[in-house]
């Protein structure tokens, strides 16, 4: 008769999240590496699980107010690894991407979408349009439609959403001597990109913001619908909005006014920028999963952030405050910012040319001198109010 011993699992038989906590052989280990890993994992996880249960709620109740608090605690997170990121030097950043993604830490070459402006190429073999269709096959195309889509969506002003489509336009302009991605051929920025890409992405926002503002909403529970089909629709019906809010920005209400919507502006266009030079700088390929993932993540963000910023300039009372996911969101830009300054120092070698530095200039005086002069229109009317 054979004699049976007690074996112990081997790690191959432990979940992952537990090998390297409960094994105290596991944490004995020469793999190091591994370890702080799981730990960071450890901690971002049980951080989120707080979150989920205890970070504040935000005027957001679909599909769940918990799914929001998971996200305030997602952007908490990226916010502390920006920090982390900012206090390294732009070497040890650049190798600290490997963690995240195998493919990183390798310089790539930029492409430049302005090197050939010809939409009629005879002397290419493939194909006499060969220029138009790489841009039209580019990744960047169905960004830029899904992108104006999800901004459409949040703001739901159609005016304000073509100045954010031609002021990004302009900030390539002025930043193409820096990245050769912002290099563009005419045809290329005025048709493909705002007449076709961001036309068709604003077009199909607004028709979804129509839809779901004239959309009437019965929020029955599941239980108490007659039948499956009702049963499913209610199902998907969580992820819709509970009630479809109109979003009045009115910035033409009054100079403050004017200002708050153009500092509305003036960060989204700084994240998007952001997106480009933390790419240069980093080292991270456009179809880098990593840049997908930070783009949902601002969107998830974004999207309690518009309602927040525009629930308070809609406030009339006295005495109103910012929500946490506006201070959150201006954070993160502004540390994203940051990071892009201080790993960009050196990189871009080429000044910005004088006509820029001279355009820049005079559109900061004729718009502080416009709000000015409208500042002192309102004043003489009230005074002449209270003269009467």
């Amino acid at each position: 008769m054979g004699v049976y011993r007690f074996m112990p699992p081997t790690d191959q038989s432990k979940p992952w999240w537990a090998s390297g906590a409960l094994d105290p052989e596991s944490t004995a280990s020469n793999d190091a590496v591994t370890s702080v890993k799981r730990g960071v994992w450890a901690m971002i996880a049980v951080f989120l699980a707080y979150s989920l249960l205890q970070a504040p709620s935000t005027v957001l109740i679909r599909p769940h107010p918990a799914i929001w608090r998971l996200v305030h605690g997602m952007a908490v997170v990226y916010l502390v690894a920006l920090t982390f990121l900012l206090f390294q030097n732009r070497g040890d950043a650049r190798q600290l991407m490997k963690y995240l993604h195998p493919d990183l830490g390798v310089e790539l070459p930029e492409r430049s979408y302005g090197t050939d402006c010809r939409i009629y190429v005879p002397e290419n073999p493939k194909s006499r349009f060969n220029n138009v269709y790489e841009t039209l096959f580019d990744e960047f195309v169905l960004a830029h439609i899904f992108g104006w889509w999800g901004k459409a969506i949040m703001i739901r002003n159609q005016p304000l959403l073509w100045v954010l489509s031609v002021g990004f336009e302009f900030m390539e302009l002025t930043f193409r001597h820096m990245l050769p991605n912002f290099n563009e051929c005419w045809w290329d920025s005025i048709i493909l990109d705002i007449l076709i890409c961001n036309w068709f992405g604003i077009w199909a926002g607004m028709r979804s913001v129509r839809y779901f503002d004239g959309k009437t909403y019965e929020w029955v529970g599941i239980s108490r619908q007659p039948n499956i089909i009702g049963k499913v629709k209610r199902t998907l019906g969580q992820f819709t909005p509970a009630r479809w809010d109109k979003d009045e920005w009115h910035p033409l209400l009054g100079p403050w006014r004017f200002i708050q919507v153009l500092s509305l502006c003036i960060v989204f266009m700084t994240v998007e920028l952001n997106t480009f030079f933390l790419k240069f700088c980093l080292w991270i390929p456009p179809r880098n999963p990593l840049v997908v993932y930070r783009l949902i993540l601002w969107w998830l963000i974004a999207i309690p952030t518009i309602r927040e910023y525009n629930t308070y300039l809609q406030d009339r009372k006295p005495v109103k405050k910012v929500g946490a996911f506006c201070w959150l969101s201006l954070a993160i830009c502004i540390v994203e910012l940051l990071i892009c300054i201080k790993f960009g120092h050196g990189l871009f070698p080429n000044p910005m040319p004088p006509r820029l530095i001279i355009f820049w200039t005079c559109v900061g005086l004729v718009l502080m001198i416009f709000l000015l002069v409208w500042s002192w229109h309102i004043h003489r009317a009230m005074m002449r109010k209270r003269t009467f």
